[in-house]
């Protein structure tokens, strides 16, 4: 069905705070989607997100790139089978990734990891929709672009990887997960 290319790359904070973070254009587009104010991993945020990303002076970024064979690269879909191919691949693999970095966090004190994409400990059932607490704040995490982070631009200049972007009804050639760590 798939098969896995692996790209890594470092960056000072810093340095990704002034080129790859617009925390203003990320925020509007946060607010176009279904998550937003609805997961805790999600804006709006009680911080300020700049305050969160100088806390820590290294970002080590992880890319998964999710090819998938001839039989569904580019296939023409219902919603009901995107969905389902992308459970058994992207999700898989996003859950795998989310397990690594848990344990490189782990093995770096005072580090934390960045999804790739909102948090999915939960799935639909965030405790943010009915205005209580998370019940799992040791899991979830936030993810680059939820924090202004421009992964397009990043996964071009940093890994050489543009994106290619998903068409109503037709499942894209790849797709790619960046997540990371920042310590």
């Amino acid at each position: 069905m798939y098969k896995t290319e692996r790209f890594e790359a470092s960056v000072s904070v810093e340095e990704y705070l002034d080129q790859y973070v617009d925390v203003e254009t990320f925020l509007k587009c946060c607010r176009e989607c279904s998550a937003y104010n609805v997961k805790w991993s999600c804006p709006p945020y009680d911080f300020d997100v700049v305050d969160y990303w100088r806390q820590y002076q290294v970002f080590d970024l992880t890319a998964v790139k999710i090819l998938f064979d001839e039989a569904y690269a580019g296939r023409i879909c219902t919603k009901e089978e995107q969905q389902e191919i992308f459970r058994k691949s992207v999700w898989k693999v996003k859950e795998e990734l989310s397990k690594e970095l848990f344990l490189r966090e782990q093995k770096i004190p005072g580090s934390i990891s960045l999804s790739a994409g909102s948090c999915m400990r939960c799935g639909e059932d965030c405790s943010r929709r009915e205005g209580k607490p998370c019940p799992f704040p040791e899991e979830m995490r936030y993810s680059i672009e939820s924090l202004g982070g421009n992964v397009g631009q990043t996964i071009s200049r940093l890994m050489g990887i543009e994106l290619e972007w998903m068409e109503e009804g037709r499942l894209p050639h790849y797709f790619v997960l960046v997540c990371g760590l920042l310590r």
